[in-house]
């Protein structure tokens, strides 16, 4: 808690910086900020929204990062979970929300998992850099989506409009508290709580932490590493691919080619800034979704354009990785000092 304290003092400070090099009373603009992100029921609605795809792609990226893989699929993951879930709500609309739901969400998963599994078997069988195969995969995954929303699943009433039939009601996320925020949201909270549970008190979460940082050691002990590369990958294509139909169903209603609003993007931002923590994924995902849902409070009462919006979510990370750093230094030389003595 002192260190998001301090960071969120160092942010403030350079947001305040940057306001004032190009012309604009600081004060205010972090009013406008705070006024368009937690200012009103609408607003705090719109921040948490923003967030929780955010979230869930920033668990995607951080579970294989406990198995050292560095990997940036989230996007690719979300638009592939969106298409699968999409395809099963397509193939089964008339069936009811009991068996229709879980069956979208459990499409959107696998579809996520199966697009995470292309660049795992790489890795483990050809030791092609996973940073690289899932950065390449997302465009694919966001080109098939355009390619079925223009074409084969485009709705024939939707007058041009490039997306598919509406989803029925018994496909749509409930919405929680009155506003556009949903169910998802639950869902996030409850994998990000479940995670940390898993990668701090239990033995398999040891095992990561040990193949992680001493891969060598880790498989002369007997532990497998293309295994737990696999299956964290696997998992992490999961929760992006949940984060993808989730979106589709209670936000957009329907496929459409742009769903992902940087979902992916921000969430391995997220992810690298938590190191490793699910539970601080949490806070620094709300922090995010915060900024994004400014951007559009700034635009349109103070004049801001939303590049502006961008280099202050850049502010943000700057601050945390400062912090963070100026933090593991200061424990670094204090553990040197009792080694010295």
């Amino acid at each position: 808690m002192r260190e998001i304290g301090l960071s969120a003092a160092v942010f403030i400070g350079l947001s305040a910086l940057f306001f004032m090099l190009i012309g604009r009373e600081p004060i205010a603009m972090l009013g406008t900020i705070a006024e368009a992100s937690i200012g009103s029921g609408y607003a705090l609605g719109e921040s948490v929204l923003r967030a929780t795809p955010i979230l869930l792609c920033a668990l995607a990226t951080l579970t294989p990062a406990r198995a050292g893989q560095v990997t940036v699929g989230a996007e690719g993951q979300l638009y592939f979970g969106a298409l699968t879930g999409t395809g099963v709500v397509l193939a089964f609309a008339d069936a009811p929300g009991v068996v229709l739901l879980p069956a979208m969400l459990a499409g959107g998963a696998a579809g996520g998992a199966v697009w995470s599994l292309l660049p795992a078997l790489l890795r483990v069988a050809a030791r092609v850099n996973e940073t690289i195969s899932t950065l390449l995969l997302n465009y694919v995954a966001a080109l098939l989506v355009t390619w079925l929303v223009y074409g084969p699943w485009k709705n024939p009433q939707s007058q041009g409009w490039p997306a598919t039939i509406d989803f029925p009601a018994a496909a749509r996320l409930p919405g929680l508290w009155d506003s556009r925020v949903h169910a998802g949201l639950l869902l996030a909270l409850a994998l990000a709580v479940v995670l940390h549970g898993l990668f701090t008190r239990t033995r398999w979460g040891l095992m990561l932490d040990i193949l992680r940082s001493n891969p060598r050691a880790g498989q002369q002990a007997g532990l497998s590493l293309a295994r737990q590369i696999v299956l964290t990958m696997l998992i992490g294509g999961a929760l992006a691919g949940l984060a993808g139909i989730a979106e589709t169903s209670a936000v957009q209603g329907r496929l459409q080619a742009d769903l992902s609003n940087g979902a992916g993007l921000s969430g391995f931002l997220v992810a690298w800034l938590a190191r490793g923590d699910a539970l601080r994924a949490i806070v620094l995902a709300l922090l995010v979704g915060a900024l994004l849902a400014a951007g559009d409070g700034l635009q349109m009462s103070a004049g801001v354009p939303s590049s502006a919006t961008l280099v202050v979510q850049g502010l943000l990370f700057v601050a945390v990785l400062a912090v963070g750093g100026w933090r593991a230094r200061v424990a670094d030389r204090q553990r040197a000092g009792g080694a010295d003595v």
